[in-house]
């Protein structure tokens, strides 16, 4: 558990450090620009450079991809389940539905180049290639389904701007790019090489510093039964649909720990922005968002020590 705690620590601290520096010194003019050149330049910097280098022939790809994908729509079900439980209205059931399988892959690869190192970037890159899109499809689908009505689309759901937006994300790009130069055999070339290693450097501390600038402890103090309820079903629901669907698959070892992990991250600030604009519950979405982020520094490890008895 000591292990656990001293690699993961330090992820927390920089998510912690990243709001008090926005609340005590940082300009907030300051934080768009520089979560911009996270998404579009550091991270994708970094997963280019991992992906390209490592040996990807041994890793369980398709049986983990299945996994994280059935344990993703298992709980988004369960979500749709729920609603009439809860007595949900539809913007608030949109902004559950988000807060039930959204994972932050910020932190998902910082997480996993703490305990896994080279490995878990990899992994990490395989999981957001596949869950990234499909979890972007569920997500409008049911903006367009339950948010609120003056702004939902007209006719049939934009999936053409969907498939759009997904077929430019730049972390999906690059980890496709990095596998087709690994399985190629080709390498980056000797100045551009360099230059991608050196910005992917950046990423970890730049991206957690974002992610703790965006917590809202007031929406947290003002939660209610949708916070609770999605921060529930992404911490502890989706990871044991996940550990369950591994096991059924026969998914083993740091391939096995690394989806589990990866389904019980906390929720991404983006789900918040997609709640602005498609009608969703915003003020709720914040709650989601801080509250997951701040209970995952206690249930990751707990996952972690909990697949270490397994």
């Amino acid at each position: 558990m000591v292990d656990i705690v001293f690699a993961l620590g330090p992820v927390f601290l920089l998510i912690l450090l990243g709001h008090v520096i926005k609340a005590k010194w940082a300009e907030q003019g300051f934080w768009a620009p520089a979560e911009l050149m996270t998404y579009y330049v550091f991270f994708p910097a970094l997963l280019l450079h991992t992906t390209s280098r490592t040996n990807v022939a041994d890793l369980q790809i398709a049986p983990m991809a299945l996994a994280l994908i059935a344990a993703t729509v298992l709980t988004g079900a369960i979500a749709l389940k729920i609603k009439p439980v809860l007595e949900l209205n539809g913007p608030d059931f949109s902004s559950l539905f988000q807060g039930s399988i959204r994972p932050n892959s910020y932190v998902a690869i910082a997480a996993a180049f703490a305990l896994w190192g080279e490995p878990g970037l990899t992994l990490v890159a395989i999981a957001i290639a596949f869950i990234v899109p499909l979890v972007n499809f569920l997500c409008v689908l049911v903006m367009e389904t339950y948010g609120a009505r003056e702004f939902r689309n007209e006719g049939a759901p934009r999936l053409t701007t969907l498939l759009n937006t997904i077929a430019r994300n730049p972390l999906i790009l690059a980890c496709f790019l990095g596998v087709f130069i690994n399985q190629t055999g080709a390498s980056l070339p000797p100045v551009l090489g360099p230059l991608v290693e050196i910005l992917g450097r950046a990423a970890l501390p730049i991206g957690l510093l974002c992610v703790g600038a965006g917590l809202d402890f007031q929406a947290v103090r003002d939660a209610g039964k949708t916070v609770v309820a999605a921060s529930v079903n992404k911490l502890m629901l989706l990871p044991l649909a996940c550990l369950v669907c591994c096991m059924a698959l026969g998914v083993e070892g740091i391939t096995r720990d690394l989806s589990v992990l990866y389904a019980g991250l906390p929720v991404s600030a983006s789900s918040y922005v997609l709640a602005r604009k498609m009608g969703g519950n915003a003020p709720a979405m914040a709650g989601i968002i801080t509250l997951t982020t701040l209970a995952a520094m206690l249930s990751m490890p707990l996952w972690v020590l909990i697949l270490n008895w397994f």
